[in-house]
């Protein structure tokens, strides 16, 4: 792989989940840590070098500023403040608003023209601020989006029928929130339509699908009461869209991607789109053919956050 260095802002668990898959797998060379908590970034980049010696590749990796950005391919961000009690989503978005300003802000005036990738939520929301700060093309920011929701889709569908998830094509799209859908119109098992393989299989019956999606619309939900927060399957998710940026792969994944008129829905947002991902950020977002159903689910989502972005104050 190229030289490659990746700057991450927030060191909470998301944002070192992150970290720690990288190092692992090996992903980038340079690996910059950003936080408002100075001792804070400094101390996870010194835990985090005592392991390089059982990582599969040579790594520089640090304690930085915002000028550390000038020269980074990525510049992944997971700050962002939790909802405070009697505080509304609408409190909690303007808020969250003003940190990612705040932020990006400090990144461009390093002279940075890489890549933003965006996964404080709601992503779909903070990436458009994101955007509109930067003022960077469409193609350099984009979010995490459904990648993560489309992982656990697939491990639902794997774990029901008993085929590896890497053999499980499926998505979910629109809002990285309540209004997400699953596009089954477009969902296969290897080259098999998942209607096919119902048909064909006892494991696995149209009434199931109602319940995996379920289970993966509330699998934050759940793991949330249990350990009060989600990181793991972030991080790998980040860095799944890392390798396929670094290692220019034109890989399809279905992030928080701009929507300029891809899908007839209300444009000018950022919403849960498949996208062909390579060196240069986003190579174009896939038109799939939706059935009616999903094209209205997907107006739905689309106004759902349209809706919210005409209130907001950044």
């Amino acid at each position: 792989m190229a030289s490659s260095k990746v700057v991450i802002v927030g060191t909470g668990m998301v944002g070192m989940s992150y970290a720690y898959s990288m190092i692992n797998q090996g992903t980038a060379e340079e690996i910059v840590l950003i936080d408002i908590n100075k001792e804070r970034a400094l101390g996870e980049a010194m835990d985090l070098n005592h392991g390089l010696s059982y990582a599969p590749r040579k790594m520089k990796i640090y304690a930085g500023e915002y000028s550390d950005c000038k020269d980074a391919d990525i510049v992944v961000i997971t700050a962002g403040v939790s909802q405070k009690d009697g505080e509304t989503r609408l409190d909690l978005l303007n808020r969250n608003a003003k940190i990612i300003k705040s932020v990006v802000t400090e990144i461009m005036k390093s002279g940075f023209n890489g890549i933003i990738l965006v996964a404080s939520n709601p992503v779909d929301i903070l990436t458009y601020v994101a955007w509109k700060s930067s003022g960077l093309p469409t193609s350099k920011v984009f979010g995490s989006g459904t990648a993560l929701d489309t992982a656990r889709l697939r491990y639902e569908i794997a774990d029901k029928i008993n085929i590896s998830v890497k053999n499980i094509h499926a998505y979910i799209m629109g809002e990285h929130g309540d209004s997400e859908f699953v596009c089954w119109s477009n969902a296969y098992v290897g080259a098999k339509p998942i209607v096919d393989v119902i048909e064909s299989m006892e494991q696995i019956t149209f009434n199931d699908l109602d319940k995996i999606y379920n289970n993966v619309k509330n699998a934050a939900y759940e793991i949330i009461k249990r350990k009060n927060a989600t990181y793991y399957g972030i991080g790998m998710t980040l860095v799944s869209i890392t390798n396929a940026i670094l290692s220019n792969e034109n890989r399809i994944i279905p992030i928080s991607a701009y929507n300029g008129g891809a899908y007839n829905i209300p444009s000018d947002l950022y919403i849960g789109l498949p996208a062909v991902l390579n060196r240069d950020g986003v190579h174009h977002v896939v038109n799939l053919k939706l059935s009616i159903h999903e094209q209205q689910q997907l107006v739905k989502s689309a106004t759902t956050l349209k809706e919210l972005l005409d209130k907001m104050e950044f």
